[in-house]
């Protein structure tokens, strides 16, 4: 159901996995390389835990800074079954994508060390470290992600209103999820 999904969560995985492996036939210049290789892992990165995540397997992580500044990460997974979201290949293409290229990253790092080529550490290491964060936020989603997203967005929406018009809608909230009837 979601081809061009599915297509841009492998396309910047392999590419920026090809385009190390084969930058010093088509460029001379390490930092034209570098650069190429960081702008593909950024933006798999980006789709993969902005866009790819929610429509392939209806998982969703993100960080959020409360008022007092502290730091919450926040990881939810739809409640529907991820089948209505997507179909099974999809599923098995999003997590062996997931899993695999970290893997691919930690043999470049060993070969990096073993062939002392340590100029391309830097970039060995942003690649396991942005493939691994998502592989992280989503296993936690997976196995932890309890909350709804419609839940969390209405959350989000009605702390974004001023403090009186928050709470009342929080208390409306509440009646209509619980079925409860009362004064305000």
């Amino acid at each position: 159901r979601h081809p061009l999904a599915t297509f841009f969560h492998l396309f910047f995985r392999v590419s920026a996995i090809i385009t190390y492996l084969f930058c010093d036939w088509f460029s001379n210049s390490f930092v034209a390389c570098f650069v190429t290789i960081l702008l593909l892992l950024s933006f798999d990165f980006w789709s993969v835990k902005n866009v790819t995540g929610r429509l392939l397997v209806g998982l969703r992580w993100w960080n959020q800074i409360d008022e007092d500044g502290k730091s919450h990460w926040v990881f939810e997974a739809k409640r529907v079954p991820t089948i209505a979201a997507s179909t099974e290949t999809e599923t098995r293409i999003f997590w062996l994508g997931l899993i695999i290229c970290p893997v691919i990253w930690t043999v470049f790092l060993f070969s990096t060390l073993f062939s002392l080529k340590l100029k391309w550490l830097a970039l060995v290491i942003a690649g396991i470290s942005l493939q691994t964060a998502n592989l992280y936020g989503y296993i936690h989603c997976k196995l932890g992600g309890q909350t709804s997203i419609s839940r969390v967005n209405s959350r989000f929406f009605v702390t974004a209103d001023a403090p009186k018009t928050q709470a009342r809608r929080i208390s409306e909230d509440h009646i209509e999820e619980h079925g409860k009837t009362g004064t305000r």
